[in-house]
């Protein structure tokens, strides 16, 4: 039998890859794990983690509206920009720390250095210049931030990557995207009081959610003074003394400080030496794998974003447990991608798990829609005019539960529970039987009794 160097190889030390080789190191795998960049990957450097807190920074500006209808005087607010740097770069730290320390102690090496494959069994480590052995390697090096470098002035926007070490808060922000990305930051920026506009190359925002859903965040967004530009593109971007102009191909142009670009994330395999090595990558660049993670290539697996299967963060950890357990733990285990509860932090915020309307209208004949549009109980004093929606799916021939949607307070927090509700299979008469909680908005999804409609496919 050939030796290696190591049993594992992980290129990556996001969730993902600190993951599979904590978990494979704990089954008596030696473990290497390469990391170009901080560990923690995306989600906790440049993403998930510090997107949230800077949501939650800029929430503040409407509680302290909302204070008054409750019987408070609050001073006029101010906010410090660095000080939000500050306090989020110090948080990142600490996690990062915890990441390494997880993973040393768990027995894997760590290698602060970009990784290159050279062959089934073979990693390059390019900062030593020297090439180690591996009899599995597995790639989780996740995806980066897509720009048209085509486009005239490209080089004056910044990505999701620089937006979180701005050393000064914009004062007007041009968004670029419909995505995820794209509408956090634009609740993001307007709640900490930059004049924002989101411009888009299609008809609403937020593609792949259930339509309703989309609308509603949208309308939401506009009361809260975000504007947008739909069904347009930029045609030029260009510095000047007074900062960015950005040309649409509407004819319209936008003057802002910064140009954010959240126009969609590609796998990270450039560079990677993946195609010399056998390993076949599909149209954008993604690692073309099986149920079991495992690529063309028998030795080398892939995980999480690279593999662009679901882009999630706990989807990438699911994987990389996952695989351990398969390829060194004896106990194979595949990830179930489907019935995947997730939440955009928008304002407001988005939960979701299971089928949109349009995906449950084309899979099943008989849908009831129950669906639940009301005033939050919060806006009730402070006189904000603003509105939740809540949707429930059901299949009528079974009165199985398709698909729960949320927005509103609290939104995601929701989904994470009804998460657990529809992957068991619960039916309306389920959520019928159980008590409400009152007095909260959750208690809609257990109230409505009567559907809004009953959409129904003809017979052929």
């Amino acid at each position: 039998m050939a030796e290696f160097d190591y049993d594992l190889f992980v290129i990556g030390a996001g969730s993902g890859g600190v993951r599979a080789a904590r978990i494979a190191a704990g089954f008596g795998a030696k473990v290497a794990v390469a990391e170009e960049h901080r560990v923690g990957g995306t989600c906790v450097i440049r993403g998930c983690v510090p997107k949230k807190l800077m949501v939650y920074a800029s929430q503040f500006s409407e509680a302290f509206e909302d204070a008054a209808g409750y019987g408070w005087t609050v001073p006029e607010a101010t906010f410090d920009w660095a000080k939000l740097i500050a306090a989020k770069d110090a948080e990142i730290d600490r996690l990062n720390a915890i990441y390494i320390r997880n993973l040393t102690a768990s027995g894997a090496e760590l290698f602060q250095s970009r990784a290159v494959v050279e062959g089934p069994h073979e990693v390059r480590i390019c900062e030593e210049d020297r090439t180690v052995t591996a009899r599995i390697i597995l790639v989780a090096t996740g995806g980066s931030p897509w720009l048209d470098m085509t486009l005239a002035g490209i080089d004056n926007v910044i990505t999701s990557n620089e937006v979180f070490y701005l050393k000064e808060m914009p004062k007007r922000v041009v968004i670029a995207g419909g995505g995820y990305i794209a509408v956090e930051f634009a609740g993001i920026f307007n709640g900490l009081g930059a004049d924002t506009t989101l411009v888009y190359r299609g008809p609403e925002i937020l593609r792949g959610f259930d339509d309703e859903i989309r609308a509603c965040v949208r309308a939401e967004m506009e009361k809260r003074g975000v504007k947008f530009e739909f069904d347009t593109i930029f045609s030029k971007l260009e510095k000047g003394a007074d900062g960015i102009t950005a040309t649409l191909s509407n004819g319209k142009t936008l003057a802002a400080d910064q140009v954010l670009f959240a126009t969609g994330r590609r796998p990270a395999t450039e560079g990677l030496g993946l195609e010399t090595a056998g390993v076949e990558l599909d149209g954008v660049g993604a690692v073309k794998v099986n149920h079991e993670s495992r690529s063309s290539v028998p030795s080398i697996y892939a995980i999480g974003d690279v593999t662009n299967r679901v882009n999630l963060t706990p989807v990438a950890i699911r994987e990389g447990h996952a695989f351990a357990d398969t390829v060194f733990g004896g106990t194979p285990r595949h990830v179930d991608h489907t019935l995947i509860p997730t939440a955009v932090f928008s304002q407001p915020e988005i939960g979701t798990v299971g089928l949109t309307e349009q995906e449950a209208v084309e899979a099943f004949d008989a849908v009831d829609v129950y669906r639940a549009s009301f005033r939050p109980m919060i806006a009730t004093l402070s006189g904000r005019d603003e509105r939740m929606l809540m949707k429930v799916l059901v299949d009528a021939q079974t009165d199985k539960v398709l698909g729960v949607h949320v927005v509103g307070h609290g939104a995601g927090e929701m989904a994470q529970v009804l998460g657990i509700a529809v992957k068991m299979g619960a039916t309306k008469a389920d959520f019928d039987a159980t008590v409400a909680v009152h007095p909260t908005a959750a208690e809609e999804l257990v109230t409505m009794r009567t559907p809004s409609a009953q959409l129904r496919r003809e017979a052929a």
